[in-house]
Protein backbone atom coordinates (compact mmCIF):
# COMPACT_ATOMS: atom_id res chain seq x y z
CA UNK A 1 0.00 0.00 0.00
CA UNK A 2 1.43 3.34 -1.01
CA UNK A 3 0.89 6.47 1.00
CA UNK A 4 1.31 9.93 -0.45
CA UNK A 5 2.26 13.03 1.46
CA UNK A 6 0.88 16.43 0.69
CA UNK A 7 3.23 18.84 -1.06
CA UNK A 8 3.48 20.98 2.09
CA UNK A 9 4.51 18.04 4.27
CA UNK A 10 7.02 16.81 1.67
CA UNK A 11 8.48 20.32 1.38
CA UNK A 12 8.83 20.50 5.17
CA UNK A 13 10.57 17.13 5.29
CA UNK A 14 12.94 18.16 2.49
CA UNK A 15 13.77 21.43 4.26
CA UNK A 16 14.46 19.58 7.53
CA UNK A 17 16.71 17.09 5.71
CA UNK A 18 18.70 19.89 4.03
CA UNK A 19 19.10 21.74 7.35
CA UNK A 20 20.38 18.55 8.97
CA UNK A 21 22.93 18.07 6.17
CA UNK A 22 24.08 21.70 6.44
CA UNK A 23 24.65 21.47 10.19
CA UNK A 24 26.32 18.07 10.11
CA UNK A 25 29.01 18.71 7.51
CA UNK A 26 32.38 20.38 8.09
CA UNK A 27 33.39 19.96 4.45
CA UNK A 28 33.68 23.05 2.27
CA UNK A 29 34.65 23.79 -1.28
CA UNK A 30 36.72 26.78 -2.44
CA UNK A 31 36.50 27.98 -6.02
CA UNK A 32 38.19 31.22 -7.06
CA UNK A 33 37.73 32.83 -3.64
CA UNK A 34 34.12 31.67 -3.23
CA UNK A 35 33.27 29.14 -0.51
CA UNK A 36 30.47 26.55 -0.71
CA UNK A 37 29.41 24.11 2.01
CA UNK A 38 29.51 20.46 0.95
CA UNK A 39 26.43 18.58 2.15
CA UNK A 40 27.54 15.01 1.40
CA UNK A 41 30.62 13.35 -0.02
CA UNK A 42 31.07 9.87 -1.42
CA UNK A 43 33.87 8.02 -3.20
CA UNK A 44 33.18 9.42 -6.68
CA UNK A 45 31.75 12.85 -5.87
CA UNK A 46 29.90 15.21 -3.53
CA UNK A 47 26.82 17.41 -3.33
CA UNK A 48 26.19 21.07 -2.60
CA UNK A 49 22.90 22.88 -1.90
CA UNK A 50 21.46 23.79 -5.31
CA UNK A 51 20.56 27.30 -4.07
CA UNK A 52 24.16 28.03 -3.00
CA UNK A 53 26.20 26.77 -5.93
CA UNK A 54 26.06 27.32 -9.65
CA UNK A 55 26.93 24.51 -12.04
CA UNK A 56 30.61 24.39 -11.16
CA UNK A 57 33.28 22.66 -13.19
CA UNK A 58 37.04 22.66 -13.27
CA UNK A 59 39.67 22.84 -10.54
CA UNK A 60 38.45 23.24 -6.93
CA UNK A 61 39.90 22.76 -3.44
CA UNK A 62 38.11 20.58 -0.86
CA UNK A 63 38.60 21.29 2.87
CA UNK A 64 37.53 19.65 6.13
CA UNK A 65 37.40 22.68 8.39
CA UNK A 66 40.83 24.26 7.89
CA UNK A 67 42.50 21.03 6.71
CA UNK A 68 43.10 20.99 2.95
CA UNK A 69 42.10 17.47 1.82
CA UNK A 70 41.98 17.36 -1.98
CA UNK A 71 42.57 19.37 -5.09
CA UNK A 72 39.85 18.16 -7.44
CA UNK A 73 38.84 18.40 -11.05
CA UNK A 74 35.04 18.24 -11.09
CA UNK A 75 32.06 18.30 -13.41
CA UNK A 76 28.40 18.92 -12.55
CA UNK A 77 26.43 15.69 -12.66
CA UNK A 78 22.76 16.19 -11.78
CA UNK A 79 20.32 18.00 -9.56
CA UNK A 80 18.39 15.84 -7.11
CA UNK A 81 16.16 16.78 -4.16
CA UNK A 82 17.64 20.25 -3.67
CA UNK A 83 21.24 19.06 -4.03
CA UNK A 84 23.55 19.71 -6.96
CA UNK A 85 25.72 16.64 -7.40
CA UNK A 86 29.24 16.74 -8.80
CA UNK A 87 31.57 13.97 -9.93
CA UNK A 88 35.33 13.84 -9.52
CA UNK A 89 37.31 13.56 -12.71
CA UNK A 90 40.42 13.70 -10.52
CA UNK A 91 40.87 14.04 -6.76
CA UNK A 92 44.48 14.44 -5.66
CA UNK A 93 45.21 14.23 -1.93
CA UNK A 94 47.15 17.20 -0.58
CA UNK A 95 50.37 16.30 1.28
CA UNK A 96 52.00 18.34 4.03
CA UNK A 97 55.48 17.89 2.52
CA UNK A 98 56.87 17.56 -1.00
CA UNK A 99 57.17 14.06 -2.44
CA UNK A 100 60.52 12.28 -2.21
CA UNK A 101 62.39 11.59 -5.43
CA UNK A 102 64.05 8.51 -3.94
CA UNK A 103 63.01 5.46 -1.92
CA UNK A 104 63.46 5.84 1.82
CA UNK A 105 64.71 2.68 3.54
CA UNK A 106 62.36 1.39 6.23
CA UNK A 107 65.24 1.14 8.75
CA UNK A 108 66.75 4.57 7.93
CA UNK A 109 67.39 6.85 10.93
CA UNK A 110 64.92 9.66 11.45
CA UNK A 111 67.63 12.12 12.41
CA UNK A 112 71.24 12.48 13.49
CA UNK A 113 72.35 13.27 17.04
CA UNK A 114 75.47 15.34 17.61
CA UNK A 115 77.46 14.80 20.77
CA UNK A 116 78.62 18.42 20.93
CA UNK A 117 82.33 17.60 20.46
CA UNK A 118 83.99 19.17 17.47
Amino acid sequence: MEEFLTKEIQAGLDAARMESLRKGSRLRLEVGGDVYRVLRMWKTGFSVDVEDAPKLRGLVDLYDGSLHLFQCLIVASEEDAGEMQYEFKRATAVADRPPLDFERASDAPLGLIEDGRA
